[in-house]
């Protein structure tokens, strides 16, 4: 079973930029679709991007053009750089994986995230 760590996250003013980290324990897959789910008080999980093992990403609208999500080396595989950051982004975010291949943005990754998330706080 995949377990899953995130760590970055914080609190930064409207405008400013933000880096995520996750950390991947018990794979064993060689391929996997990896990504990052967000939660805001209130209101539901929505996806935020995805990357497959060949490195094709996918990003949801609210998002494009200001994150970016990539796959690295085997002590940190999973990166998200969000610029350009606004209040409609505080949220808990969480590290997910959902199956072999994303195949888009998939709504699996809303139900593979990790237990804890990391907290991002965009003031105004």
């Amino acid at each position: 079973q995949v377990q899953l760590a995130e760590s970055g996250g914080g609190s930064v003013q409207a405008g400013g930029s933000l880096g995520l980290s996750c950390v991947l324990s018990g794979y064993i897959y060689s391929r996997i679709c990896m990504g990052w789910v967000r939660q805001a008080p209130g209101k539901a999980r929505e996806p935020v991007a995805a990357i497959d093992s060949d490195g094709a990403t996918s990003y949801a609208d609210y998002v494009k053009g200001r994150f970016t999500i990539s796959r690295g080396n085997a002590k940190n595989p999973l990166s998200l750089l969000m610029n350009s950051l606004n209040p409609e982004d505080t949220a808990r975010y969480y590290c997910a994986v959902a199956g072999d291949l994303c195949y888009g943005l998939p709504r699996a990754l809303l139900f593979g995230t990790s237990a804890q998330g990391t907290q991002v706080t965009v003031s105004s």
